[in-house]
């Protein structure tokens, strides 16, 4: 072989071997296992859509395989029970929403887990807004034009929720309770015959995760009246948030995806399993999809996530009891 093409292979095996191996990162146990990524919902809501998402851009991460499970029933709870009985190895990890982790221990008399000591955090991966809607032929068409509304029907103000006791309902319990009028909230089991009642206009309001309801309001068959969180969606740029107008009280509605693991997990497995997701949440293409779909991207690791959760739940805690929201199953 000729000097200069001896040289460019060892160039070439030179730059090959300083890439980083997309296996670096994973020790033994995990590099080449089949990741199963554990839905409470059933395949194409929200929920759904983040597993698949980053299901997609785990795939090149040294896994065998990246599989989304969905398990949906007892709001979630089912699917938080099977990881909980999963070996903790780091292959088997649950996608939890945050009214798991923040509301549903204080809303519920026998929960039926433990949400400290179960399951422990991966990493954030995403944040749902949430929004209040209202059927297309009804006279508002903002939360101010809607509380004014409220006040003189005070019979006629509903919330439909598919969860009672979630964020939604006790934002917009906060914020009828410092506007000064009534909101009598009505529960459905799921948001799909919700809907069908919002955009009936047999509910004069309903609540729900954005993203859940953008088909909806692109069909011209529904209003966004406020968005909770800070920022407007990319989806819906025209959609003011709450606190735009003035309706601070709703902000904290905005819910959250997180990935934990089965307690007992070793901390080397769940630091390799909190860098494969954080290097995910960090690709561009993902926050394009994510923000299509009406979702945030928003990644935090390990520590930011316990304490979050820890916070919300302490938030939301004197909104649960002035509420009297008490859930025996």
């Amino acid at each position: 072989m000729r000097p200069f093409v001896r040289s460019l292979f060892a160039a070439a095996a030179f730059t090959l071997a300083a890439l980083p191996s997309a296996h670096a990162e994973l020790p033994p146990g995990l590099a080449g296992g089949n990741l199963k990524i554990v839905v409470g919902y059933a395949a194409g809501g929200a929920a759904d859509t983040v597993a698949r998402l980053y299901a997609e851009q785990l795939k090149d991460a040294g896994f065998g395989s990246v599989l989304v499970d969905n398990k949906p029933g007892a709001s979630a709870r089912l699917a938080w029970d099977v990881v909980k009985k999963s070996k903790p190895d780091g292959l088997t990890l649950y996608l939890a929403p945050s009214p798991l982790l923040t509301i549903l221990p204080l809303t519920y008399k026998t929960p039926g887990y433990d949400a400290e000591k179960d399951l422990t955090p991966v990493a954030l991966l995403v944040e749902i807004p949430t929004a209040v809607v209202t059927g297309a032929s009804q006279p508002y068409s903002s939360m101010k034009q809607y509380v004014e509304w409220a006040k003189k029907n005070p019979k006629k103000a509903t919330l439909g929720l598919a969860t009672i006791g979630s964020s939604g309902h006790l934002g917009a319990f906060a914020l009828a309770k410092a506007q000064g009028f009534e909101l009598t909230p009505v529960a459905y089991r799921g948001a799909s015959p919700m809907l069908i009642d919002v955009v009936g206009g047999e509910l004069s309001m309903g609540w729900d995760a954005a993203a859940s309801m953008l088909p909806l309001y692109k069909g011209g068959k529904i209003k966004f009246l406020g968005l909770s969180g800070d920022k407007r969606l990319a989806a819906l740029p025209d959609v003011p948030t709450a606190r735009e107008q003035g309706f601070a009280e709703f902000v904290p509605a905005t819910s959250w995806y997180a990935v934990y693991a089965p307690a007992g997990t070793p901390p080397a497995t769940l630091a390799a399993m909190e860098r494969s997701f954080l290097a995910a949440a960090a690709k561009p293409e993902l926050a394009r999809s994510l923000e299509a779909a009406g979702l945030v991207a928003h990644s935090e690791g390990r520590a930011e996530l316990a304490q979050r959760a820890q916070r919300e739940r302490a938030n939301w805690a004197p909104i649960v009891k002035a509420a009297g929201i008490v859930v025996d199953e």
